[in-house]
Formats: C-alpha cells, structure tokens, sequence
C-alpha cells in the first residue's frame, strides 16, 4: 500500500520505455459493458458450490442492455459473481411480471409469496380467455335459451299469483264463518261477479248492528240545529282618553 505513494519508482537497468506499445482492442469485441453497484434482488443459491446469496447483497455488476423490449421497455441484463466460487451469474429485469429473472449460474429460491402472485390471472389472459368464450359462444342458442327462461318466469309468477289469490280468499273465510265455493274458472267475468258477491255480503255486515237490525239513517228533523258562528275577534286600535292633570290626584291639593 505504501508503494504507491512514494514520490519516485524503481525502474531497472535494462528498462527500455520504446519496447512499451499501446495494445489494440479486436473491432468485435462487442459493446463496453457499465459498471454498476446494486443489490441481490432476490436470495438465490449457486449451481457450482451451493452458497447461499441473500436478497439485499451488494455487488458490482455489469449491466448489459439487451435488444428485447417489452411495450417499448427496454430489458437489461446484470452479470455478478458468487461469493463462494467467482461462478458468473446473470439475471435480468421482468417488466411484464415487474420482477427479475434468473437466467444462468444459479438458481432462484422458492418464494410462496411470489408463486401465488404468478398464479393470478394476468389482464391479458383474461382478454385472451373473454375472446376465446366469445368466439364459441352461439347466438342462436343464447337467445333460445333467454326466451325459455322468460317463460319459465312467466309461468312461476302466474302460479305465484293463483297461490297468493287462494290463500286470501281462505283466509277472510276463516275470519268471517262463512263457507266459500270453489273459485270458479279463471275468467274475467266470473271473477267480477265473486268480487261483486264479496262486496255485498261485506256492506251488509256493516250497516248490520249486534242484535241484527239494520242502521237507520237519521232523518232531517233530528239533526242538531247548527250553532251560531262564535263572534270574531278584532284587533282595532283603541283612542285612550288623556288625563286631566288639572284635577288632584292622591289628594294633593295646588296651590
């Protein structure tokens, strides 16, 4: 360490600094990979030694950006050696799963976390899946089967309605003692003349007192003459007389 901070440097007897020559890069050698520093993304294991690299370790990497793209994204590759052996790993970015993905030297833990993520269904497979039903799908038999299920509907809510009729109609006989037929056929006219029948029989019931005679209507001669509108009230302001003062008051006399 000591060596590379002294003023001056040893150079031997022999040293001929014309024989030093600048040494020329072959022309496909490729594009100069940036050095970078970052973090194990994620805990992986090495294939060669087996050691254990935790998410978080710091490395200096080299950073390689490759031609694939994800929607105009572009995809870069990291290049880093294992702790244990120096064996290259290599791993790149996942924009579509917005992770990172193990590609040679080792081999990516087991995440449960992660895995149930990945078992999700994406926004694309579900579009792709939709399109797919949709393609199979027949309109013919859709509408076929709408229109069966309408009726069927239909149906239901009409014995719903019949139900609900005759439970009414049992019921208020039960309530009244009096015994009712069979409903007729379900027709309009027959159904009026029960109602009419029902009505009837209610109004009777009504203008009927207790010992059976039937309410008489009041005549005119036993109404109550009508009683005279109580008087209105006024508010009108009232002229007060002014006082004499010239008269004695309390019994003080002037003088």
């Amino acid at each position: 360490m000591s060596e590379r901070k002294v003023l001056t440097k040893y150079y031997p007897p022999d040293f001929d600094p014309s024989q030093i020559t600048r040494q020329k890069k072959p022309k496909n050698a490729g594009p100069k990979l940036q050095t970078v520093r970052l973090m194990a993304p994620f805990s992986m294991r090495c294939d060669s030694c087996g050691e254990y690299i935790y998410k978080g370790r710091k490395f200096n990497a080299r950073k390689e950006t490759t031609e694939e793209k994800y929607y105009s994204i572009p995809i870069y590759r990291f290049y880093i050696r294992c702790t244990g052996c120096s064996t290259e790993i290599s791993f790149r970015t996942d924009p579509k799963h917005m992770d990172y993905e193990c590609e040679k030297g080792a081999k990516r833990n087991f995440e449960p976390w992660r895995q149930a993520k990945l078992d999700e269904e994406t926004e694309e497979e579900r579009l792709d899946r939709l399109e797919r039903e949709e393609a199979q799908r027949d309109v013919m038999a859709d509408l076929e089967q709408k229109a069966a299920d309408a009726k069927t509907e239909m149906a239901v809510a009409d014995a719903l309605d019949e139900i609900r009729v005759r439970n009414a109609r049992l019921e208020r006989a039960q309530q009244t003692g009096i015994e009712e037929g069979p409903l007729p056929a379900d027709t309009a006219a027959d159904a009026r003349t029960a109602q009419e029948l029902e009505d009837e029989e209610a109004a009777k019931r009504a203008f009927t007192t207790a010992e059976g005679d039937r309410v008489r209507r009041i005549q005119e001669d036993e109404v109550e003459p009508e009683q005279p509108p109580p008087p209105v009230v006024s508010f009108q302001k009232m002229k007060k007389k002014r006082k004499d003062l010239a008269k004695p008051s309390l019994g003080i006399k002037r003088k």
